[in-house]
Parts: C-alpha cells; sequence; structure tokens
C-alpha cells in the first residue's frame, strides 16, 4: 500500500529527493546499493540468491525510503521501514536474530523497526542522511507511531576494541532504563576488548543520540557483516526540539 510520504517529496537541494518507494524497480536499485556498500565495500557476507543484491525475507514486508539524485537517475541512500503490522506478517523484527527484545513486549503494536540504511560513497556529505532523517519522522507522524528501534552497526575491523570503547562512554550518558534493556543473543566479548579508546559514534549513531535515542543494552557481534550492533531505541515524544522543527515543523 502507498503512503503520503510517496507522493510528497522533501527537498533539500535541487537534485535531491527523498520518497517511500513506489515500485519494484525502486526496491531493485535501492537493494543493488546495499550490496555495493555492505557486500562490496565493507565485505560483509549476505545471504542473497541474486548476485549483486541485497534481499532476505524482511525486505517483501517493508517499505523502502529512498533518496534519488533526480539529474543522475539513481538512487543514493536508502532506509528500509518495517512497521508494527508487518512486523506481526513476517513473525518478528530483523533486531529479534540479534536481541532479546523481552522487556519491549509492551511496545510492539507502536514500534517500527529501521534498518539496512546506507549511503552511495560519492554522497555521504550529510545531506542524504539528513532527507533520510526527515523521511523518517513524517513516516512516523503521518501513521502515528511512537517508537523507532534498530541495530546501529560499529566497525569491527580492529578487533571491536573501538565499538566496546564506544559502548563503555555511551552507557554512561545515554543508557535506556532497565525496563527498556535488551539481550544480545550472541554477545561482544567486552571483558576480552579494551575499553579505554578515544571512540567517536560514526555519523549514523550521532544522528540517533542527538535526536534523544536511548542505548537499550550491551551490543551484539554481527558475524556476516563483522560489526557490533547497538540497539538503539528512540522515542518520538522525547524527538529533541531542534530535530522536531527541523523535520516535521513542530513549535517549540
Amino acid at each position: 500500500m502507498l503512503h503520503k510520504l510517496t507522493r510528497t517529496f522533501v527537498r533539500t537541494a535541487p537534485r535531491l529527493h527523498v520518497a517511500l518507494a513506489t515500485c519494484d524497480s525502486e526496491v531493485l536499485e535501492a537493494q543493488k546499493l546495499r550490496y555495493r556498500v555492505f557486500a562490496d565495500e565493507m565485505g560483509a557476507r549476505l545471504p542473497t540468491r541474486t548476485p549483486g543484491v541485497d534481499r532476505d525475507i524482511y525486505d517483501p514486508h517493508c517499505e523502502h525510503l529512498i533518496v534519488r539524485d533526480e539529474a543522475r537517475g539513481r538512487i543514493v541512500g536508502t532506509y528500509r521501514i518495517l512497521s508494527p503490522a508487518a512486523a506481526r506478517k513476517v513473525g518478528g523484527y530483523y533486531s529479534e536474530n540479534e536481541f532479546d527484545l523481552t522487556r519491549l513486549q509492551h511496545l510492539r503494536s507502536r514500534m517500527v523497526e529501521i534498518g539496512r540504511s546506507c549511503i552511495d560513497a560519492d554522497y555521504r556529505s550529510g545531506a542524504v542522511i539528513a532527507l533520510l532523517w526527515s523521511g523518517i519522522a513524517r513516516y512516523m507522524q503521518e501513521h502515528g507511531h511512537d517508537y523507532l528501534i534498530g541495530c546501529a552497526s560499529v566497525s569491527m575491523r580492529d578487533g571491536g576494541h573501538h565499538a566496546a570503547s564506544m559502548y563503555n562512554r555511551l552507557r554512561t550518558t545515554h543508557a535506556a532504563p532497565l525496563e527498556y534493556h535488551v539481550f544480545p543473543r550472541h554477545a561482544l566479548p567486552l571483558d576480552k576488548l579494551r575499553g579505554d579508546l578515544e571512540a567517536t559514534p560514526p555519523p549514523l549513531i550521532k544522528g540517533y543520540l542527538r535526536a534523544g535515542a536511548w542505548i537499550c543494552g550491551a551490543p551484539a557481534w554481527d558475524p556476516d557483516f563483522n560489526t557490533a550492533d547497538l540497539p538503539v531505541l528512540l522515542s518520538m515524544s522525547k524527538l529533541g526540539n531542534k530535530y522536531a522543527r527541523h523535520f516535521m515543523g513542530k513549535a517549540d
């Protein structure tokens, strides 16, 4: 089903537009972008049946947010969105492969999962991620959903020391209340890693935190992507005023 967002574009520069994908060809192009970023660039092992395409069992149930460079005729950024109703149809959230979400059970009817975020290497200046965030914020507002959940990934190319150090820092400043904690199924071995390095969060995680998101527990290790994944929860009622004004036109 197509939603209002598919018919109203948000613009930042003359060539960049954000909207929900409206046809199979747009979804396929987004999945090809995901493959290029995750497999070709980052070395992830993706469980796909089609060469050059990142596709899994959740994709048919998701809506796909895309940023298109109209001047060049290409999709340059994407996020996929799994609504509460779609999560019920597919049997759960993707995050449940990595975390026990039992303590979030009472939020399921109001909780949207976002994931598979990626941006073309030529467009990582900040404009595309800002457009993706604006699209997500408007989607949440238009459909009345209250919570966003997702896995925010940190590279483990150094063996996980950076990820462990970053988590140790963030759990003192952005930890969720205990009643919202989730638990990794394949935990990052924090006790075997350095946790005292200067660790700056990547831009995506910075965006979550600036918007008011919580870190809901210790990171999980995703061996296929070779990342440490942090469980992130954002209540739309806690969305910072700056983000609310910018993305949804709210007043203070």
